[in-house]
């Protein structure tokens, strides 16, 4: 692990643009500030190419979206593409809708995404896996998780990050099982959107290996997340997002080495 890209992301402080689900918008750039990054949001296809020009990189958010707002998911990770920014994907719900689907394979097809960061019901979807998907939630399926990850990674040639109690981080070869958390992360709704985020952030500080980028940014946002359950364990979802925030600014390299908890599986 590059433990070390916390403080490099701390130092250059990377301006990361999202197209975000307007349900967890304030998360995720309250996520990002925190942490060390500097949010900016966009909602008008006509200013993208000057967006992209002052980001490090971009976060794509399928949260909630209309034809017009694909116009301009399109057009950002195209012009992303061609400024050579990483781009991160969130595909949210794509395995319980077939519309959300269908959207997020033309994406994929259009352009180039460096990672995807999606429940294993999203994961298993874009792979071409059965999944009983329901809602934003994972559902059920028993497929094996890292077989869906590393097949998704090396179907679209990206890194992928499958999230739930255990992390699976892939880039279709290496893999990394990422065991900090808490299950107060799935009770919290933004949680994915401000992992994928945070994952760009990482991303714009290391760029020449996005699998890196995305084990320490599943890393730290998990390691947070029980950082805060130790400090408070009677914590409930109304305090666990403020307790949350702070941890993300507190986070330091020395408690992530200390409370790193991951296996590198071979394949």
């Amino acid at each position: 692990m590059e433990y070390e890209l916390l403080s490099q992301l701390r130092q250059q402080n990377p301006v990361v643009l999202n197209i975000s689900n307007f349900v967890t918008v304030q998360d995720v750039a309250n996520g990002l500030n925190a942490l060390g990054a500097s949010p900016i949001m966009s909602q008008e296809i006509k200013e993208t190419a000057a967006m992209v020009d002052i980001a490090q990189a971009v976060q794509l958010n399928l949260g909630a979206f209309t034809q017009t707002e694909v116009a301009h998911l399109r057009q950002m990770g195209i012009t992303a593409n061609q400024a050579q920014r990483p781009v991160v994907l969130d595909p949210v719900a794509v395995g319980a809708i077939a519309y959300r689907l269908q959207v997020a394979q033309q994406l994929l097809q259009e352009m180039h995404v460096n990672i995807i960061r999606g429940n294993a019901g999203e994961i298993a979807a874009l792979g071409g896996f059965a999944w009983q998907s329901q809602g934003i939630d994972a559902g059920q399926g028993a497929g094996d998780l890292i077989e869906i990850a590393q097949t998704t990674a090396q179907r679209f040639h990206c890194v992928v990050i499958l999230s739930g109690a255990t992390d699976i981080v892939t880039d279709g070869q290496r893999v990394t099982k990422i065991y900090n958390g808490t299950p107060m992360l799935a009770v919290h709704v933004g949680s994915g959107d401000m992992l994928s985020s945070v994952t760009a952030a990482f991303a714009a500080v290391q760029s020449e290996d996005y699998y890196e980028a995305a084990r320490m940014a599943t890393l730290t946002f998990g390691t947070c997340g029980q950082l805060v359950m130790q400090h408070q364990p009677d914590c409930g979802p109304g305090s666990f997002l403020p307790a949350f925030l702070d941890q993300l600014y507190q986070i330091q390299v020395e408690e992530l080495q200390q409370m790193a908890d991951f296996q590198e599986v071979r394949s």
